[in-house]
């Protein structure tokens, strides 16, 4: 962990001083009176309820609930005040530091299962796979438990009971502690950089670097740059990893109390030289909002996606004497086009619904000809790489079925929804349009999401291939 780096979701540490602890100009005597004053009244209270109480106070309740007390009168959720033991929690969250077994788990309503394995994690070790289904956590189903048993001290075990190709086997894993990549890459294709920024950690700069001088030696030509479902962190992290974008221009604007917009300006920074694709979400938050906006207005990015969450507030980790901490929120900031999208979010240039689809979608742009997607409901894999995600697949009698949103994606179409005559709709680049309806079950509805016969797609789209693999449950979905 880096030591030169002080708070947390600020630009960097000094500037988060300078605001906080800058000493009021010529304060006059009686402000301090006042001040004094309105001090003296909360120690009077607080000295008539030790006191008078009938049923008793613990001194230490009454000053944690007073600053609270003050600090949610400031109606920011993002504001709040931390003792040595939260603060130092809060902390190892932002730097995906934990301690488990190693997995990202994937909730539908009707199961639970492993989307992820962390490379030489605990899990990875005692053989559990993405695709895995959990059915039981230390003897408990899944539907009688809240899921976080999979946390707890360094050293514990877990048993789980797993479903894998319809076959049950029980694993008993030893937790540990995790301390997860916050950027990863690989090459998708010849060509075709795909990165992912889970959490502007402390270190998610010095990750991003190495990564990219990675892939620039493996033959980047284009960049996917994946933001979805990263809810921010170190400000810091995000102008440094800016800067591998941006040569010289503005990254964002801030405010603090006085109004006043400061120019937050790289000048030293580098071309990245290729073009880049982002992918964005409603999770997508914070320094992970600030980069997205710093990287369109400064048209060095296509965004693909969702609108992003909204969160364009900056925090500084502000310690205290007894060595709590005070999350204050200090500073908004604006796109260097000027945007405030607090509570808004930012809009994606291609708006895109379902995280595979969204994911072929910006691969496409990225320039990724002859896609194939393969998986089932719960794993994905795009030309052979392994991806979080899924092909949506669907079987009902002798009938398979793939998400109409992958689908869509696929073929580079355009979905939309008929509800008068309930049929799914697919508008081809040329604009010729194909439906499927779900009274000749062409297309089905489960759970919220639409599915479309794999046949009757075939017969619209000529250029579309599929196979299924019954003895693995697996989907292969391509496209010339």
């Amino acid at each position: 962990m880096k030591t030169g780096k002080i708070i947390g979701t600020v630009l960097s540490g000094c500037l988060a001083l300078s605001i906080v602890f800058a000493p009021a100009a010529s304060a006059e005597t009686t402000a301090q009176n006042e001040a004094a004053s309105r001090l003296d009244l909360i120690n009077e209270v607080m000295n008539y309820l030790e006191t008078y109480n009938l049923t008793g106070v613990d001194q230490d309740t009454l000053i944690r609930g007073a600053i609270d007390g003050m600090v949610n009168t400031l109606d920011d959720p993002y504001s709040m005040y931390f003792d040595s033991e939260e603060a130092a929690e809060f902390e190892h969250q932002v730097d995906l530091e934990y301690v488990g077994i190693g997995i990202k788990l994937m909730y539908t309503s009707k199961e639970l299962y492993i989307e992820e394995v962390i490379p030489a994690s605990p899990a990875e070790q005692a053989g559990l796979k993405r695709g895995d289904v959990i059915l039981k956590i230390n003897g408990v189903a899944i539907e009688d438990t809240e899921g976080d048993e999979l946390s707890g001290t360094a050293g514990t075990k877990v048993t789980l009971l797993i479903s894998r190709n319809g076959v049950n086997k029980t694993y008993s894993v030893t937790r540990n502690e995790i301390a997860s990549a916050s950027v990863t890459g690989k090459i998708v294709g010849s060509s075709i950089a795909y990165i992912s920024i889970n959490g502007f950690t402390q270190t998610a700069d010095e990750e991003f670097t190495a990564v990219l001088d990675k892939l620039r030696t493996a033959g980047m030509k284009s960049m996917v740059l994946d933001l979805r479902d990263n809810t921010g962190g170190y400000m810091e992290s995000a102008y440094n990893i800016a800067a591998k974008f941006i040569a010289s221009g503005i990254m964002m604007y801030t405010s603090d109390q006085s109004g006043t917009l400061t120019p937050i300006a790289i000048t030293d920074g580098s071309k990245i030289g290729v073009p880049v694709v982002v992918l964005t979400n409603e999770y997508t938050a914070s320094a992970s909002e600030a980069l997205t906006g710093a990287l369109r207005d400064n048209k060095l990015a296509t965004i693909v996606g969702t609108r992003t969450y909204g969160k364009a507030r900056i925090q500084s980790l502000l310690p205290m004497s007894n060595g709590d901490m005070l999350k204050l929120t200090t500073q908004k900031y604006l796109t260097p086009n000027k945007e405030d999208f607090n509570h808004i979010g930012l809009t994606p240039d291609i708006t895109v619904q379902g995280y595979t689809a969204q994911l072929i979608t910006a691969l496409q742009i990225a320039g990724l000809n002859g896609i194939s997607a393969a998986g089932d409901n719960h794993i994905l894999d795009i030309n052979g790489v392994p991806f979080a995600g899924n092909v949506g697949l669907l079987k009902q009698g002798d009938k398979i079925y793939a998400s109409a949103k992958v689908l869509a994606a696929l073929t580079e179409s355009e979905l939309t929804w008929d509800s008068k005559n309930k049929k799914v709709l697919i508008t081809a680049g040329d604009g010729t349009l194909s439906g499927f309806t779900l009274a000749s079950k062409d297309a089905v509805i489960s759970d919220d999401e639409t599915y479309i016969e794999l046949n009757a797609f075939k017969k619209k789209f000529p250029a579309f291939t599929w196979s299924y693999n019954s003895t693995l449950n697996q989907l292969k979905l391509s496209v010339k």
